[in-house]
């Protein structure tokens, strides 16, 4: 599968289970006119595809950590992360989010499923 029917897998598995989801189409326009429309409107390269807004606790060592929400890159089993994409991965996961890499719709999948604790 490549990149595109890889994360229509992962919508329809987060559709199934009633997982709140959307995608970020950064990739999406199809001109240089559109291209510098959409960035003046706020469009930032490298922001991951996907992004789950459910927050979560998590306890460790006496103290209880909030995850703000889980932000996923989609990638092919062979695709690489840009410069900007490995960037927006580390700003998002400094101000407590979980931000990912994955190579495929099965490891997304499992991503999201550890992130709920589902046992699937």
């Amino acid at each position: 599968m490549n990149e595109h029917e890889e994360q229509c897998a992962v919508i329809d598995y987060c559709d199934l289970k009633n997982i709140l989801i959307f995608a970020i189409p950064n990739g999406s326009y199809k001109s240089k006119t559109a291209a510098g429309k959409f960035k003046d409107e706020g469009l930032r390269s490298g922001v991951p595809d996907l992004f789950i807004p459910v927050s979560k606790f998590v306890f460790k060592e006496n103290t209880i950590e909030v995850i703000h929400g889980l932000f996923i890159e989609m990638k092919s089993k062979k695709g690489r992360l840009s410069d900007s994409q490995k960037e927006w991965i580390e700003k998002l996961s400094k101000e407590g989010y979980q931000a990912v890499c994955c190579h495929g719709a099965d490891e997304a999948i499992k991503v999201i499923n550890e992130y709920f604790e589902l046992n699937y």
